[in-house]
């Protein structure tokens, strides 16, 4: 098998709008199973929607605004990109968060392009493998992570590539100590972790007045005013959060066992 680790850049913003994030660079490097590096991926992708650089993405990536306005769509990249892959016979993509990923289904969704190949995709999530490797609660960021290890930053800005061969460092250097059990595709979520944080403190509070919390009593008193319930994929992905969270820790309400 052999291991792609990837790592993308996205125009994002710091105002609100409807108009989507695209992802405007793809980098990756492809390891073999010895770990020993192969080959490389790199392209800029011109976007859609924002195709003016904000400052804070120019100052961040450090790419110029001449590249992207003469660089290819995401369609054609996209393809490009699938038909690297392809010279695996077999492939485990790797990177560092979920949101790479996310984001190359949702441009290819928005370029009405099938998803299967994603969706299909296996990948390994480093960060947290990272951190379940240091037993530490919170994320960090790669540079961190190159630092905690002892390992040369050799990078200069943040592009895709460099951050997937510094990404990739740090995948050679606790390979061992890492739970492949924990590979995993993407999953569509529809609710937010602000919103499933809102179902775990209702069923604390309602727990705390000695009642049974029940998914009605929730959605009255805690969700109908303050969380959208209108897609009924939200609704279905926060009740089963619910039911989840009721089971995960036997509560003793009025003296009644809740399993």
């Amino acid at each position: 098998m052999d291991y792609i680790i990837l790592d993308i850049e996205f125009n994002g913003r710091k105002f609100a709008s409807d108009l989507p994030m695209e992802v405007i660079e793809i980098g990756a490097v492809r390891l073999d199973a010895s770990l020993a590096y192969v080959n490389s991926f790199s392209s800029l992708i011109k976007p859609v929607y924002f195709s003016k650089l904000n400052g804070f993405i120019k100052k961040k990536t450090g790419i110029p605004q001449e590249d992207i306005d003469v660089a290819a769509g995401f369609p054609h990249v996209i393809k490009a990109f699938i038909s690297w892959l392809d010279l695996s016979e077999d492939f485990l993509l790797v990177t560092w968060g979920g949101e790479d990923l996310k984001r190359i289904i949702f441009d290819t969704r928005m370029h009405k392009m099938d998803d299967a190949y994603w969706m299909g995709a296996s990948y390994y999530d480093l960060l947290k493998g990272f951190t379940r490797f240091k037993n530490v609660a919170n994320d960090v960021s790669v540079e961190a992570a190159l630092i905690d290890l002892g390992i040369a930053d050799n990078s200069t800005a943040h592009r895709a590539l460099e951050d997937a061969r510094m990404t990739g460092e740090i995948f050679r250097a606790i390979y061992d100590q890492l739970d492949f059990e924990r590979i995993q595709q993407f999953k569509d979520v529809y609710s937010n972790a602000k919103e499933r944080k809102m179902v775990k403190h209702a069923i604390r509070v309602i727990t705390s007045q000695k009642l049974l919390p029940t998914w009605d009593m929730l959605v009255e008193h805690f969700l109908s005013e303050k969380v959208s319930l209108v897609d009924p994929r939200k609704l279905a992905e926060l009740h089963a959060y619910f039911d989840a969270e009721m089971v995960k820790e036997p509560r003793s309400i009025s003296g009644v066992s809740v399993e």
